[in-house]
């Protein structure tokens, strides 16, 4: 089974028209789950113990994904001003 590579949150910079008012989003984000990359369930994936399962909500290491939260996550824009 071949690991993820790369991170599963992805980017990209939506248009921003010439008469739109309101102030622009010029970054945007989502996450891709990894059930997107695993066509079939292979034989033998490797499982979390039991307890940790139940704490991240999958037994396979594989269709983890982990949530962050992002009330309270601060960015920093080019200008240097702080924004949600």
């Amino acid at each position: 089974m071949k690991e993820l590579q790369s991170s599963q949150e992805r980017s990209y910079t939506p248009f921003i028209g010439p008469f739109d008012p309101c102030v622009p989003v010029t970054h945007k984000t989502y996450v891709i789950p990894p059930n997107q990359y695993i066509v079939f369930q292979p034989l033998n994936l490797p499982q979390f113990p039991l307890q940790e399962a139940l704490k991240l909500g999958t037994l396979w290491p594989a269709l983890y994904s982990p949530y962050e939260s992002r009330r309270g996550r601060r960015e920093q824009t080019k200008d240097g001003n702080e924004s949600l």
